[in-house]
């Protein structure tokens, strides 16, 4: 008989409560009620599954595909994907989605004022090696207004999905760039409660991944689950 491995709970203080007053949305979207534990079985945790089937060669490549070379600054993401203990990841399908280099999605319902790239789609995939490793070349994303309060302006960031070995198993979270002055006024970013879980959504600059006269490398490692865990949405 198999036995199941439990979903643990988040440690504590490292990851955004549902409501957060400040990110206007979450008001209409967190639960009104206390959340209803459904007990697990074998479905939740064995399929339908996700993985190198879904990845085409080149898929991690956001700056080819579209039928030129896109604009902006090339930048060159890599990292580990880790467990609670720092061991590595493998096979696990990573998903990364943003806005082009003036700061606009490929997406109907943007409507930012800022042009649309025709050669950036803004989408790209990967699976992590044997030793949780990914990469992805693509172009640093621009900021952009949301009117979520007066003024307001998203920092630079990336979107990243993470699937394990089963659909129940999905992860979401951002990615920001050092240094962003946007960081201290965006509440998306400031939801999370602890400052040191909340700094872990920040690349770090990688002069080993940069290419000379080509594109810069960050570093941005995903710790799945506990006190050192990546805050996820």
């Amino acid at each position: 008989m198999q036995r199941l491995a439990q979903y643990r709970r988040p440690y504590w203080d490292t990851q955004p409560e549902y409501r957060f007053d400040p990110y206007g949305s979450t008001v209409l979207r967190s639960p009104a009620q206390p959340l209803v534990q459904i007990p697990q079985s074998l479905s939740e945790v064995t399929g339908p599954t996700f993985g190198a089937e879904f990845v085409r060669a080149g898929d991690n490549d956001l700056t080819i595909g579209n039928g030129g070379e896109p604009l902006g600054e090339r930048i060159l993401v890599t990292g580990r994907v880790l467990d609670e203990n720092g061991r590595p990841v493998p096979n696990a399908l990573i998903e990364v989605w943003q806005a082009n280099a003036s700061g606009r999605y490929t997406h109907k319902r943007d409507q930012h004022d800022a042009p649309l790239d025709p050669h950036f789609s803004g989408e790209g995939r990967t699976v992590t090696d044997a030793n949780g490793r990914y990469q992805f070349k693509t172009i640093k994303p621009g900021a952009y207004p949301w009117r979520n309060h007066h003024n307001a302006w998203r920092p630079q960031h990336i979107h990243f999905s993470l699937f394990g070995n089963a659909y129940a198993t999905r992860l979401v979270t951002q990615m920001y760039f050092p240094g962003d002055p946007l960081l201290a006024f965006d509440p998306i970013f400031n939801c999370v409660p602890d400052e040191k879980a909340r700094n872990r959504l920040i690349s770090t600059f990688d002069w080993e991944t940069t290419q000379p006269e080509y594109a810069l490398g960050y570093r941005f490692d995903i710790v799945l689950r506990g006190r050192d865990a990546t805050p996820m949405e």
